[in-house]
């Protein structure tokens, strides 16, 4: 019988282990690396710019045992499979673990699942490829540029602004874009507007109607004296139609997710930060055990780090089957759909889809957490949605005049669901052509028709300032102007959270003073690392790379040349003392002395000091966002005993060694007694209290409260039972449940004993 041959297959993720073992069988061994296992050092730069870049990677700390693991089990095998990330950092890994274990780089031992899925699983290991190195070399730029940045820039922050800071590529980047969002709404100043509505009776509907303008063009009302004008000139004439406009209006569904709209649409929908999503999306894409009836552990999407709108044949004829079984002929579209990928998009694997568009959310609610079936249902409908008709509606738009004035109103009623019967986008769908709000189904009017006024509303308005960024909004922005790549918009924004940049409130991204002021300083001496166009044409760059069109010396030499003189200069002509931070003041005032009360930082997190210290110390402790928390004063309770020195009440307080009695009148009396637990029973040797303590290791004895006059200790429990062989007392020991006599002579033994009202917890009762 010929022997079995072994194979390996290393994969990042440990959650996906099982997933990809049940799907190869037990001729396969499967491991994990459990992500990168080399990088460069953490405590010096790593890379010889001298000699064109090169870097000096070190295995990391902690991997030894997995690298040594690896390399056992992999010299035993007859082929080694790199089934890494699909992307450029999982080529990164791949090539790394090729490294380590002596695997030669053309050799065909990389393979990729674009899902985890038995069939994707078995035909990627059918067709395994060496190791991409433009892909290796892209993603090589792109850590020795971000190491470059950070390290040589970081020290000039510390130097200049406070230490602990950093700076990045593209946190910089981002961390300007909200501080410069932040300075628009300061100097935003408002501008008031009127808007003029008029509500007619229809045959009994009441139809509202919005000022325009005149019949020749649009008009703005900014005062009330024109809005009274124009008041003035409709009030008591009628209302006439002067024209109806029908038409079919179409809304064509939107693409499947990237990994970028992904984001952005669980946040608008579900509340989900960019962090939470990619996490459950992992949790997806690595498999869920979904029981017998879809054959255990099952990938559920595609591989969620895409720029990608592509969709296979093979997925989209089933989303097309599916969409016939469930909806009918009428909302399949004419053909099949294609989206078009933007030209700089990476485009290795699909867009983000269900791995099987027939698991339908519903039917495995039951296996999946809140989190988990939430975003799982907003893909599939949004991919399914994406491969149906277009919604259409049927619209009217009516213009009425009054003494040269135009007044107009828009209703719609629905004539083909199409893809709206599976996902609707309540951003769109009820807005007309120029955006205005559509009221859903008009009463029957024709040209010439008129109606008096059953109301006529102006109302004063201002304009708002630009709304400040939300997670959704900020990735929206960076993805338009090609700053960063999607796989990065989630650690960029964790990033500048943490490093105090920029803070949440609620539901928005705000600037901090320290970003306020590290970004000026970012701006006046490396203006090119925080310049948007800069940025994006430093990403194509790295991009072509990938492409083989540009080298990394090349790419990283073009930057360093420039960079280099910026950071000498601004390290001989700023300092300490040129830049100063301002105090971030609340609105809080301090109840001792008056002042606004300002925030501060310790390594507890941030809380409100006065700006009067050390004149006044007062602090409070606040929130995550920034709330005052109000702890309500515990009154201590009275003991039922008075002072031994001056007969005062004695309060029962806390303190580092647990509670004590104190007298009411400290300082002037300072009576104090540790509070003892009592177990009421009396010393056999002198008759005190017996009272617990702790000993060695924490661990509970107990002793005569007399002590050291009086000697008596046991490390178990002494009872009020006495013996009936000698009549001394007994002892309940735990370990054992039993009551035992200390005598030697007498060695009485009780067990299976459970005690009642013993005053001690760890005793059953």
């Amino acid at each position: 019988m010929a022997k079995k041959s072994k194979n390996l297959v290393i994969i990042e993720s440990p959650g996906k282990i099982e997933t990809i073992r049940s799907s190869l069988g037990s001729n396969y061994t499967v491991l994990a690396s459990a992500g990168h296992v080399r990088d460069l050092p953490k405590s010096t730069l790593g890379v010889d710019i001298e000699n064109g870049f090169t870097p000096h990677y070190i295995n990391i700390r902690g991997k030894g045992d997995t690298i040594k693991s690896l390399k056992k089990v992999a010299k035993e095998a007859d082929k080694v499979f790199l089934a890494t990330d699909p992307d450029r950092e999982g080529e990164a890994i791949a090539w790394h673990l090729a490294e380590q274990l002596g695997i030669p780089l053309d050799r065909a031992c990389r393979v990729s699942f674009n899902e985890i899925t038995k069939p994707a699983i078995k035909e990627a290991i059918k067709s395994p490829r060496g190791i991409d190195e433009n892909l290796v070399n892209s993603q090589q730029a792109r850590r020795i540029l971000d190491r470059i940045v950070g390290y040589k820039l970081s020290p000039f922050l510390w130097k200049t602004v406070k230490s602990g800071l950093s700076a990045g590529r593209v946190q910089s980047v981002a961390t300007r874009i909200i501080v410069e969002r932040e300075a628009e709404i300061r100097a935003f100043v408002p501008q008031e507007y009127w808007t003029l509505d008029v509500d007619l009776s229809v045959d009994g509907t009441i139809v509202t109607a919005k000022f325009y303008g005149t019949a020749k063009t649009k008009m703005k009302v900014t005062n009330e004296a024109a809005a009274q004008k124009i008041v003035d000139a409709v009030t008591g004439r009628p209302f006439t139609v002067l024209g109806v406009r029908r038409a079919i209006r179409q809304r064509q569904p939107s693409p499947p997710f990237t990994t970028s709209t992904l984001q952005q649409e669980a946040f608008r929908k579900l509340g989900f930060q960019a962090q939470r999503t990619m996490k459950v999306a992992q949790e997806l894409y690595e498999g869920i055990n979904l029981g017998s009836e879809y054959g255990g552990m099952q990938g559920l999407i595609t591989y969620m780090r895409t720029d990608s709108l592509r969709v296979s044949t093979l997925a989209q004829n089933a989303a097309l089957d599916l969409i016939r079984a469930q909806y009918g002929e009428d909302y399949l579209p004419a053909k099949p759909r294609v989206f078009k990928t933007k030209a700089n998009a990476q485009d290795a694997h699909e867009a983000i889809r269900p791995s099987s568009v027939d698991i339908l959310p519903k039917n495995i609610r039951k296996s999946l957490t809140s989190d988990q079936y939430r975003l799982y249902k907003l893909i599939w409908e949004r991919f399914v949605a994406s491969q149906m008709a277009v919604a259409e509606f049927n619209t009217v738009s009516i213009d009425f005049e009054n003494n040269g004035y135009l007044f107009k109103t828009t209703g719609y009623t629905v004539k083909s669901r199409g893809y709206m019967a599976v996902y609707e986008s309540p951003d769109t769908d009820n807005k007309g052509d120029e955006g205005e709000e559509l009221t859903v189904s008009l009463p029957p009017m024709a040209e010439g028709m008129s109606f008096d006024a059953d109301k006529l509303s102006p109302l004063q308005h201002y304009t708002e300032p630009p709304a400040r960024y939300s997670d959704a909004s900020l990735i929206k922005f960076l993805e338009e102007n090609g700053i960063g790549r999607p796989s990065t918009y989630n650690t960029i924004i964790s990033t500048i959270i943490s490093r105090g940049y920029v803070k949440r409130e609620g539901k928005t991204l705000v600037s901090t003073q320290l970003g306020e002021v590290t970004t000026k300083l970012m701006s006046e001496n490396f203006p090119e690392i925080v310049d948007y166009e800069f940025t994006a044409t430093l990403e194509n760059k790295l991009d072509s790379i990938e492409q083989g069109d540009a080298t990394i010396e090349g790419v990283l030499g073009e930057f360093y040349t420039d960079f280099a003189k910026e950071l000498e200069k601004a390290n001989l002509s700023v300092s300490r003392q040129d830049v100063v931070i301002p105090d971030e003041v609340s609105d809080i005032e301090c109840e001792k002395c008056g002042s606004r009360m300002i925030y501060k930082n310790s390594r507890f997190g941030r809380f409100l000091a006065c700006p009067n210290y050390p004149d006044c110390k007062n602090t409070k402790a606040i929130d995550k966002d920034g709330k005052v928390i109000v702890r309500e004063e515990k009154k201590p309770e009275i003991a039922d005993f008075k002072c031994e020195i001056c007969g005062g009440d004695v309060l029962i307080r806390s303190g580092r060694y647990g509670a004590f009695y104190a007298c009411s009148n400290y300082p002037t009396c300072r009576f104090t007694r540790q509070k003892v637990s009592e177990i009421g029973v009396a010393c056999p040797d002198c008759g005190a209290r017996i009272i617990p303590k702790h000993g060695r290791k924490r661990i509970t004895f107990y002793s005569c409260e007399k002590y050291p006059e009086c000697k008596f200790s046991s490390w178990d429990l002494p009872t009020n039972e006495k013996c009936p062989d000698c009549g001394k007392m007994l002892f309940y020991r735990k370990s054992g449940k039993s009551l035992i006599c200390k005598d030697k002579q007498c060695g009485y033994k009780k067990e299976n004993v459970v005690l009642e009202n013993s005053g001690e917890n760890e005793i059953e009762s």
